[in-house]
């Protein structure tokens, strides 16, 4: 059982930064590969980034592509999205998610409660 906390959503400006964060729980973390989706309201919930268990590999959506970079810590089981170059449309609350195939298939078996990212013109 794994359990995910975030953090560091905010308000921000077009062209500034944030660094979201999750706590996970659990002595399996880092067996898990890490992501990052985000989800406005009426949409359905979206890939942004992922990591796999060992940091070895990461993939990111074309729209944030350059922009935001996720990273890992395993002994502090915490995963991070730095985000830069931030736009309106970045605007969403975001999950945090693990899972053990999430790196091949998008699955994850465990949710954070999401944290609100507001980008303001």
């Amino acid at each position: 059982q794994v359990q995910l906390a975030e953090s560091g959503g905010g308000l921000v400006q077009a062209g500034g930064s944030l660094r979201l964060s999750c706590a996970a729980s659990g002595r399996t973390f880092s067996s898990y590969a890490m992501g990052w989706f985000r989800q406005t309201p009426g949409k359905e919930r979206e890939f942004v980034a992922v990591i796999s268990w060992d940091a070895g590999s990461t993939y990111y959506a074309d729209s944030v592509k350059d922009r935001f970079t996720i990273s890992r810590d395993n002994a502090k089981n915490t995963v991070y999205l730095q985000m830069n170059s931030l736009k309106p449309e970045d605007t969403a609350v975001y999950y945090c998610a693990a899972g053990a195939l999430l790196m091949g298939t998008g699955r994850a078996d465990y949710w954070g409660q999401g944290t609100q990212v507001t980008v303001s013109s």
